[in-house]
């Protein structure tokens, strides 16, 4: 791998880059989203901080006994503490939009091209892969084989924590780290979510799954036909919803099918019933709509329920004699590290790609360092993988944040001194804007395919 200190030279004729920039469409989206998320970002560590503090003081088994509380009909299998609503029903929300995420992005985003889908997906495997060995090396070199089945905690990125925190740091970092950032982290969402469909179901029923498709369907089929009346799909998502909650698959999973059932091309022709002019995105539509929700509320509601952890009385002690916790923290930090950049450099190298000039290796060591925030599907996958308020789940909640923590700082770190060299180079480009409110770098870019779509920003 080349030297942190060195930038490869411009590419030749016909080669492509890493990280080169983004379309003008994309780099507004990002914008947008960077804005949302980092507010999000902002409200899901107050969350955390708000619960840690309250499961540490002498009031700890009022917050204990709130999270406890149960709610809901149980004739429908829907008695659920708060608690289990926070994880199984508004999480479901926070990926419903990575489910929109990723069809866009896929579908009329810039990873349609192979060229830029390749790095930021083989970075978001590598970033997975790794820190699963590394977490399973760890507890079978400790003797703890028993704690296998939390190999996939590491695995994921908080895309609301990592994107809150370079928005602070970075606020001069090329647009291209930005997108590779959240494209990463959408990949690596939809990777989570498979790995928790397919990993931690110990039973499926079949009868509530294969009910589950009619309203999938339904939903499908409005949608598809640009009627969004809000009191005629939150019911049929709903009913989804319960019924993969029914079926033993973590409802979660309702979220991610809901999502991909969103058009996210406009139509040339649109029924008469539709609630949308034929030139409506709906995906751009609801993801306005939900985001907000899932940033702003479902997912710092879902942490403040998940991460307060007893730490007093010897319970930090009794967390770092976990071999468990050990093995989070290292893969979080070295594991995510080494995955994201081997996916990279090795992507580079098959593909022939430089990096671009603008950029230097430390600056991909920053963003990798920062995937190393595996917060809110971390804490998700370690309810799963060791049962709800065991004391090995609360051993692996308390090592999810140290790590994440130390992550982001030492991310922190290496971003800020880059986010110096890059100041001059933003200035630059930021001054070249004309008239028609498009940088000039981008005036190139603006040629969209059909079907593609400007996000406001």
């Amino acid at each position: 791998m080349p030297s942190p200190d060195t930038r490869p030279a411009p590419p030749s004729t016909g080669a492509s880059r890493v990280f080169s920039r983004p379309s003008w469409p994309e780099a507004r989206y990002v914008a947008a989203a960077l804005r949302t998320e980092t507010i999000g970002g902002a409200l899901l560590l107050l969350a955390a901080v708000a619960a840690l503090v309250w499961a540490n003081s002498p009031w700890r088994e009022s917050y204990a006994a709130l999270r406890d509380l149960e709610l809901g009909v149980e004739s429908l299998h829907l008695r659920l503490s708060i608690g289990h609503w926070a994880a199984d029903g508004l999480l479901a929300i926070f990926f419903f939009v990575a489910g929109l995420e990723l069809k866009r992005e896929f579908l009329v985003g810039d990873l349609r091209e192979v060229r830029r889908a390749v790095v930021p997906v083989a970075a978001a495997v590598c970033g997975v892969i790794v820190p699963a060995l590394t977490y399973l090396a760890v507890v079978h070199g400790l003797g703890a084989g028993e704690a296998a089945r939390g190999w996939a905690i590491p695995t994921a990125t908080d895309i609301a924590f990592a994107l809150a925190v370079l928005a602070v740091i970075g606020s001069h970092l090329p647009s291209a780290l930005r997108s590779f950032l959240l494209t990463l982290a959408v990949v690596d969402d939809l990777i989570a979510i498979t790995i928790i469909a397919v990993f931690y179901t110990d039973h499926v029923e079949v009868l509530p799954l294969l009910l589950a498709l009619v309203p999938l369907a339904a939903f499908t089929f409005l949608t598809q036909r640009r009627i969004t009346h809000w009191w005629l799909l939150v019911p049929i998502a709903f009913l989804t919803w319960a019924l993969v909650h029914a079926s033993g698959i973590h409802a979660t999973v309702a979220g991610v099918l809901l999502g991909l059932a969103v058009p996210v091309k406009p139509r040339t022709q649109v029924p008469a019933a539709a609630t949308m002019s034929r030139k409506a995105d709906v995906a751009h539509r609801f993801e306005h709509l939900v985001r907000p929700v899932s940033a702003g509320f479902a997912v710092p509601a879902f942490a403040f329920f998940a991460s307060g952890v007893t730490v007093v009385g010897g319970g930090l002690g009794a967390t770092f004699a976990d071999e468990a916790a050990i093995a989070v923290v290292v893969a979080l930090v070295g594991g995510k590290l080494v995955g994201v950049l081997t996916g990279t450099f090795v992507a580079a190298k098959l593909t022939r790609a430089t990096l671009d000039p603008s950029l230097g290796w430390w600056d991909v060591v920053g963003v990798a360092l920062l995937t190393g925030v595996g917060f809110t599907v971390s804490l998700l996958v370690g309810e799963l993988a060791f049962g709800a308020g065991s004391e090995r789940d609360e051993h692996v909640k308390v090592a999810i944040l140290t790590g994440s923590l130390l992550a982001a700082c030492l991310a922190a770190v290496v971003l800020r001194v880059r986010n110096r060299v890059h100041r001059r180079i933003h200035e630059e480009e930021t001054a070249d804007a004309d008239a028609d409110g498009i940088p000039d770098v981008y005036q190139d870019d603006t040629a969209v395919p059909p079907g593609a779509r400007a996000v406001s920003g």
